[in-house]
C-alpha cells in the first residue's frame, strides 16, 4: 500500500467540516454551551487555524519521549538523598503547588473536552481533543510524582487531598477554576482558559519555576514542569484564533470584556502561589529574578503586547494592576505565614537579614509598608510568644476572588483607605464585601453568577463550622495534625546573626 506524504492528507483529516442537514444547528451546538456569537456566520469558524500542526500518532510518540524522560530523572532522585539537600522553603513552595495546581489540570480536562465536542470548527475539536489528553497527563505524572515522595513527607498528599476539602486556599483557587474553566461556554473557555490563564500565566509561571528549581538543584520537579510547559504552550494556541474570528466579526466589546475579567482572577490567584514561591520560598542565592520583575518581562511586556497586536487594550484597571505588583502579594505572603496552620505545606517567612536587603532593593519600600511588621513578629520569636505570630480570628474575605482584603497604607489600589469599610454591595437580601475595585466590578456584570459563592468566614457565620474555634474551623478546612503548616525553617530566620570577631 503506497505511503502518503503528511502534507497530502492531513488538512482533509482535520478540517472535516460539513452543514448540518439532520439536526438543527443550535440543537447540536446550543447556544448555552457555545456561547454568545450567533451573530458570527458558522462558515466563518470553518476558517479557525493554529500553528502546531499535529497527527495523534505524533502526539502520542512526543508525550511517550516525555513521560520516560521525567520518569528517568524520578527514578534517579528516587535512589539518592537528593530531596533531603533541597531548601525547606522551596519543599514549601512544591507543595503549595502540587496542591493548588494537580487536580486543577484535571477541571482543565473537563474544560478541553467540552470544547473538543462543542468547538465550532473540526480543526478546533480536534486541538482541544489532544489539550484534554494533555491536562490528564499533567494529572497523572504530577500525582505520580508527589506520591512517590509521600513516603519522605505526609504534606505530599495534598496534590490528591486538596481539591477535595473546604480549605480557604482550595476554596479560591476552586472558585477561579470553576468561573473560568467549567461554568463556561467554549468560546469563553478558549478565550479565558487557553489564551488569558495558559497564554498569559501558567505557561509563563511553569518556565519561571523550572527555571528555579534547576537552578537550585530540585531536577525532579524541574524536569516535570518542563514537560508540563511543552504541552501547555501547544494547546494554549486555542485562544488566539478563536479571539481574531470574534474580533473580525463585530464582538470587540464581547472578547475584551472575557480578556478583562479573567485576566484579575487569574493575577490574584498567582499572586497568592506563584508570588510568595519566588519572592519568598526560593533560597535567596538562586534567585533569578524578582516576582515583579518576572510579571513585568513575561505578562506586560509580551502578553500585553500579542493583546495590543490584536487590537484589543489593556484591561481598564491597568494602573489598579501596576500597583498591585508592589505589594498584593506581600501581603499575600504575610497573611499565609500568620494563618500557617491553615495550609498544607511550611510557609518559609524570608525575611533574613540578607532577605530583607534583596526585598527593599527590588521592591523600593518594602521595610517601611512591610518591615515594621516583621519586626514585629521577630521579636515576638525572639522572646517565646509564638501564639503573638498566629491568628486566631479570621480575615475579611473577597466575595469574588475569595482572598483576604488587605488595607495597606501608601497604595492607590487597596479596598479603601485604612480603616474604612471594604467596598460592598447588596444583592438579593445579603451584603457582598470585595477586596478591589475590579473584583466589585467582576461580580455587578452578572451577580446571579457569583451571588451564591460563600466564603470560610460567610460558613462560619451560618453555623456550617462546628466547633465555631480556631481549632474546628482548621479541621473544617480538612488540616490534620501530621500536615499542620509551620514556619519552613523552624525560626532560623528570627534568629540574631552573631558577628564575626576580628
Amino acid at each position: 500500500m503506497p505511503k502518503l506524504m503528511r502534507s497530502d492528507w492531513y488538512d482533509l483529516a482535520r478540517d472535516m467540516n460539513w452543514t448540518l442537514r439532520y439536526v438543527p444547528h443550535d440543537q447540536a451546538f446550543p447556544p448555552e454551551l457555545v456561547g454568545p456569537v450567533a451573530e458570527v456566520p458558522t462558515e466563518r469558524w470553518w476558517t479557525w487555524d493554529e500553528p502546531y500542526k499535529l497527527s495523534y500518532r505524533e502526539y502520542v510518540y512526543n508525550q511517550s519521549e516525555k513521560d520516560a524522560g521525567v520518569g528517568a530523572v524520578g527514578a534517579a532522585v528516587a535512589r539518592s538523598r537528593l530531596f533531603e539537600q533541597i531548601d525547606p522553603g522551596w519543599k514549601g513552595a512544591i507543595k503549595a503547588h502540587f496542591g493548588a495546581v494537580t487536580l486543577s489540570e484535571g477541571e482543565s480536562t473537563l474544560a478541553e473536552s467540552r470544547m473538543g465536542r462543542f468547538g465550532l470548527a473540526a480543526a478546533w475539536r480536534n486541538m482541544a481533543l489532544f489539550g484534554a489528553l494533555d491536562e490528564m497527563r499533567h494529572v497523572q505524572i504530577q500525582l505520580k510524582v508527589a506520591h512517590s515522595l509521600l513516603e519522605r513527607d505526609q504534606q505530599f498528599e495534598w496534590a490528591h487531598k486538596a481539591y477535595h476539602t473546604e480549605n480557604w486556599a482550595i476554596i479560591a483557587a476552586r472558585g477561579h477554576d470553576h468561573d473560568l474553566f467549567l461554568c463556561n461556554d467554549v468560546v469563553s473557555t478558549a478565550i479565558q482558559l487557553t489564551f488569558t490563564f495558559e497564554t498569559g500565566f501558567t505557561n509563563l509561571q511553569f518556565m519561571g519555576m523550572a527555571a528555579d528549581a534547576m537552578e537550585i538543584g530540585d531536577v525532579e520537579f524541574g524536569a516535570l514542569i518542563s514537560s508540563i510547559q511543552t504541552d501547555e504552550a501547544r494547546h494554549a494556541q486555542q485562544g488566539e484564533p478563536t479571539l481574531r474570528i470574534l474580533l473580525e466579526s463585530g464582538e470587540r466589546e464581547y472578547a475584551q470584556r472575557l480578556i478583562d475579567v479573567s485576566f484579575w482572577r487569574a493575577w490574584h490567584l498567582f499572586a497568592s502561589l506563584t508570588g510568595p514561591s519566588m519572592d519568598y520560598y526560593t533560597p535567596l542565592e538562586h534567585r533569578t529574578m524578582s516576582f515583579k520583575e518576572f510579571m513585568e518581562e513575561w505578562i506586560i511586556r509580551q502578553f500585553m503586547d500579542q493583546i495590543e497586536d490584536l487590537g484589543l487594550e489593556k484591561p481598564w484597571y491597568w494602573d489598579t494592576f501596576l500597583d498591585e505588583l508592589n505589594w498584593r502579594h506581600h501581603c499575600e505572603h504575610a497573611g499565609i505565614w500568620y494563618y500557617r496552620p491553615t495550609v498544607w505545606w511550611h510557609p518559609d517567612a524570608g525575611v533574613s537579614a540578607g532577605e530583607r536587603e534583596w526585598l527593599e532593593a527590588k521592591y523600593p519600600g518594602w521595610t517601611q509598608k512591610f518591615g515594621r511588621l516583621w519586626d514585629t513578629v521577630t521579636d515576638s520569636v525572639r522572646n517565646d510568644r509564638l501564639d503573638r505570630t498566629i491568628g486566631n480570628t479570621l480575615p475579611v474575605l473577597c466575595n469574588l476572588c475569595q482572598l483576604p482584603i488587605f488595607m495597606v497604607p501608601g497604595t492607590t489600589s487597596g479596598a479603601t483607605a485604612p480603616g474604612q469599610a471594604p467596598r460592598q454591595v447588596d444583592h438579593g437580601g445579603r451584603r457582598y464585601s470585595f477586596c478591589s475595585e475590579p473584583c466589585h466590578w467582576i461580580f455587578t456584570q452578572n451577580p446571579e453568577r457569583y451571588a451564591s459563592t460563600t466564603t470560610v468566614v460567610d460558613r462560619l457565620i451560618a453555623g456550617e463550622v462546628q466547633p465555631p474555634t480556631p481549632e474546628g474551623v482548621i479541621a473544617y478546612m480538612g488540616i490534620t495534625p501530621e500536615v499542620r503548616g509551620d514556619d519552613a525553617t523552624r525560626y532560623a530566620w528570627a534568629q540574631p546573626q552573631i558577628e564575626a570577631v576580628a
